[in-house]
């Protein structure tokens, strides 16, 4: 869990970092500065705001927790969750190209109108959009024990990797570019999401809400069982122990969503979920392809004009 709070909290918090460092630096660059403390104080409403969000979700797990309910609800949370993370990755991979030129746009119409409300409004929007992320990941990955995600170790080391990589990034000292960052967080965000996938498939087996052609496609409880108390069974029942220890099965059960004997539905929504990415993944790639070569055959048909005219 807390390898899975580092990962969501040092993606969001870099994506906000980033946004309101891009915002700060150019209000210093057009000799703005004034209204810096306005854009901070949006972020910082925020971050209060976000922390309401998770109080108020707490209190509403807690009822769906009096009435018998939570775990319907921690089904619905895993699966929006595997929506969001993916859509975040790719919205991500989309716009970190014109994210600079759009924020300093937006920055211009403000300064051009003196709009103080709107730097405010806007900052407040886009680090309450990572806070509100990140109350939900953190309610899918422990199952709406909010406070355990917001205490353990993970989330707080990736919030201050992500002040660092910022600072480094707007100091100019970085030589990792920020794109190798967030393709690789990204290939992590997307096992998470599988996981996720998985764990919520498993879990309306165990309600009987949908059966199973083939309850264990394999059983690898041998080499690597899923759970220490699974290791101590295989141990008594087996006399032999199995490979690795139940520790390791737990994180990469807690972190990709392993399983030690899956139903072949599981298999097949996870093997299904990299198939659709990679669709998916493909599919804009050779939209990019194509409006690059649509551009360029642009530009040659629009220079032997432009000669002509000359």
């Amino acid at each position: 869990m807390e390898v899975q709070a580092l990962l969501i909290t040092f993606r969001e918090a870099l994506e906000a970092l980033l946004i309101v460092g891009i915002i700060t630096s150019y209000l210093k660059r057009v000799n703005h500065k004034e209204y810096t403390k306005y854009v901070w104080l949006g972020a910082g409403l925020a971050v209060l705001a976000s922390a309401g969000v998770a109080l108020l979700f707490q209190v509403v797990f807690t009822g769906f927790a009096v009435m018998g309910s939570e775990t319907y609800l921690k089904i619905a949370i895993m699966f929006i969750s595997v929506i969001l993370l993916t859509q975040m990755v790719f919205w991500m991979a989309e716009h970190s190209r014109d994210m600079k030129k759009s924020v300093e746009g937006k920055m211009d119409r403000f300064i051009t109108t003196e709009n103080v409300v709107g730097m405010v409004i806007h900052s407040f929007l886009v680090v309450l959009r990572e806070g509100v992320e990140t109350v939900f990941f953190f309610a899918a990955i422990t199952h709406g024990n909010l406070g355990a995600a917001m205490q353990g170790w993970g989330a707080a080391t990736g919030i201050m990797i992500a002040a660092v990589v910022s600072y480094f990034f707007f100091k100019g000292t970085m030589r990792v570019p920020l794109k190798t960052f967030f393709k690789v967080t990204g290939a992590f965000i997307i096992l998470i999401a599988a996981g996720l996938l998985v764990q919520g498939i498993s879990m309306l087996q165990d309600l009987n809400i949908i059966g199973s052609v083939m309850p264990h496609v394999y059983d690898l409880t041998w080499l690597l069982p899923e759970h220490p108390i699974d290791y101590e069974h295989y141990l008594r029942d087996h006399g032999v122990a199995p490979i690795f220890s139940g520790n390791v099965g737990v994180f990469l059960k807690a972190l990709f969503g392993y399983s030690a004997m899956p139903s072949l539905e599981e298999v097949i929504a996870y093997v299904g979920y990299f198939v659709v990415i990679y669709l998916l993944v493909t599919s804009r790639h050779a939209k990019e392809t194509r409006n690059a070569e649509q551009k360029e055959a642009d530009a040659q048909a629009l220079g032997p004009k432009t000669k002509n005219v000359v």
